[in-house]
């Protein structure tokens, strides 16, 4: 069998890969702060027209398990683009929409294949050498959280600027754009002949057999639990009487986050080199530390600013150390493993958003601080937990030790 060629060389590649990811995954956050813009145009209740988050959330969370396994049994190079031809289709959709329904139509089109990043990056992983895993890693994340963050800055200034539609087309165009140009350029890996019920009954077994993977993706559900309490109360807080700020403000403070996530190519390379478990600890601690700036951007913005910008540095710092490990944990299946992974990591976020909400309401700021902490400290145990468990490999199939 013929080895992939080595891409870590390929700069222009991982360039177009690390905005392919970007691009993708920032496509399914755009409809966050054009809810009012939307709400206007259709002339319908703002809560159906914030309906359409609920879309984007369920689609991409049902696109990390049933598609984003499928990247094990078929052919990544033609699988991938393909992905990214339909969501480009869905963001059409969304830009030619003329009703409310026909935009979560082309929503949850645009959630369900802009999984495509989440295909991306295990392919990368199986076209490097070992040592250069968590290099590629830490550089397509840093593409795909930097993507994140500008997403929903861009949809609300193109937004105030022209139309909320444009931001649909012209993320559509650029999407079709990307497809084209990796469709020739992605590196050809072998594909793992099995039947789409073999699929998750193997994901199954995974589960069975490697705690390690159900102990990182634990870790990773909770520190982005932690991060998704900001989500859903950065509105609720900075428009409040103590701050009043306009919501174009409001979309601004969160790019203080590109800093975290330009950060992960660095963590990555200190993680090729063993460092995963200091590294783990040190995200931890930076998260734990955030909330205290956060609990006192209760009454300063300087504070707020600084935490948000840590809690975004500890999160970018154990998600890229949990993904260099989960992909060295069984070579034969990575889009299976990072399907895992990943969907616990939104069901995660998904609960983190529901409980900032909650604290909110019951409490004030400072709950929504205490349980924030909290989710740190409950993802420090089971790094303590994976920490103890990693005295011995965990399965006969495990090939990494940190």
């Amino acid at each position: 069998m013929n080895s992939p060629r080595d891409i870590s060389q390929d700069k222009p590649l991982l360039w177009l890969m690390a905005v392919a990811c970007g691009l993708c995954a920032g496509a399914n956050y755009y409809c966050q702060p054009l809810i009012h813009s939307i709400q206007q145009y259709f002339n319908v209740p703002e809560s159906q027209v914030a309906l359409t988050v609920t879309f984007a959330q369920v689609s991409y969370a049902l696109g990390l398990l049933l598609i984003v396994p499928i990247g094990d049994m078929v052919n990544k190079t033609k699988f991938i683009p393909l992905l990214m031809f339909f969501a480009a289709i869905g963001l059409f959709i969304c830009a030619f929409a003329i009703n409310l329904p026909m935009l979560w139509l082309g929503t949850s089109i645009v959630g369900l294949f802009s999984v495509a990043a989440q295909v991306l990056i295990p392919l990368a992983t199986m076209a490097v050498k070992p040592e250069k895993t968590g290099e590629v890693i830490g550089f397509l994340m840093s593409g795909l959280l930097v993507g994140l963050l500008l997403s929903t800055s861009l949809a609300g200034l193109v937004s105030n600027l022209f139309h909320w539609k444009l931001i649909y087309a012209l993320s559509g165009i650029f999407t079709l754009i990307l497809a084209f140009l990796l469709k020739s350029r992605l590196p050809y890996v072998m594909s793992f002949k099995m039947s789409y019920p073999q699929v998750f009954k193997s994901m199954g077994l995974l589960l069975q057999q490697e705690r390690r993977l159900i102990l990182r993706s634990l870790i990773g559900g909770f520190v982005f639990a932690a991060m998704s309490i900001l989500f859903s109360t950065i509105a609720l807080l900075l428009t409040s009487k103590t701050y009043q700020l306009p919501d174009v403000l409001v979309g601004v403070i969160p790019l203080i986050g590109v800093f975290g996530a330009l950060s992960t190519q660095y963590v990555g390379k200190l993680a090729d080199q063993g460092y995963t478990t200091v590294l783990t600890w040190s995200g931890c601690a930076i998260m734990a530390v955030s909330w205290y700036f956060l609990y006192l951007g209760g009454h300063s913005l300087i504070s707020y600013i600084l935490g948000y910008g840590l809690i975004n540095l500890g999160l970018a710092v154990v998600h890229s150390s949990n993904q260099n490990i989960i992909f060295r944990i069984r070579p034969d299946a990575k889009s299976r493993i990072n399907s895992i992974y990943m969907t616990m990591y939104f069901i995660g976020g998904a609960c983190g958003s529901a409980l900032g909400v909650y604290a909110w309401h019951h409490g004030g700021w400072s709950m929504s601080c205490l349980v924030g902490i909290l989710l740190v400290l409950a993802a420090a145990v089971f790094a303590l937990i994976d920490l103890l468990s990693c005295n011995k490999p965990l399965s006969p199939h495990e090939t990494f030790q940190p």
